[in-house]
């Protein structure tokens, strides 16, 4: 376990196991959100892709995503381990209303200096509205990949509940 995905809806907790899984195994930790957007407005880096190829060319790391399209291939190639949180709505739909009621409310600077706003609410790109509608494509996209023969090789841990995870990393 040395290059890993962790992979699931946003609003599972992928960030914070990444870093907590980072910080057991002392291997360096990768946000990809931190990594796609570059800078004010939102605005996604253009050079994601070698960014992303840099990264991953080490011989250890640990990334939070699925994947942007342009790199998911990448990721997933050079991966040796995907961690699923395969949580249900009713785990992630609160944790990532609350998340975002938080960043809304403290003004808490994200990538390159971005804040959600109350009126990114409005927005179908806003992460709750984002999770909500995202959330059986992502499950179906996972479940897909991981029946690729292309990815065979990958050892999976799929987890169907907090707790379940909270066990797996506390035996680490």
């Amino acid at each position: 376990m040395e290059r890993i995905l962790v992979v699931g809806s946003t609003g599972a907790g992928k960030s914070t196991l990444a870093r907590a899984l980072g910080a057991r195994l002392g291997l360096p930790y990768h946000e990809m959100d931190a990594l796609y957007f570059a800078g004010p407005g939102w605005a996604v880096n253009g050079e994601l892709a070698e960014d992303v190829a840099r990264i991953t060319a080490g011989p250890c790391w640990i990334t939070d995503s699925l994947g942007y399209p342009e790199v998911r291939d990448l990721l997933w190639s050079r991966a040796d381990t995907v961690i699923w949180l395969d949580y249900p709505r009713r785990v992630i739909m609160p944790r990532v209303l609350r998340r975002s009621v938080r960043r809304t409310v403290t003004r808490e600077v994200l990538f390159s200096g971005n804040r959600e706003t109350w009126t990114g609410w409005l927005s179908r790109e806003h992460p709750v509205w984002w999770s909500w509608s995202q959330y059986r494509a992502r499950r179906r996209d996972i479940a897909l990949r991981l029946r690729d023969p292309r990815f065979a090789s990958l050892r999976t841990h799929r987890f169907g509940r907090p707790e379940e995870t909270a066990a797996w990393l506390a035996s680490l």
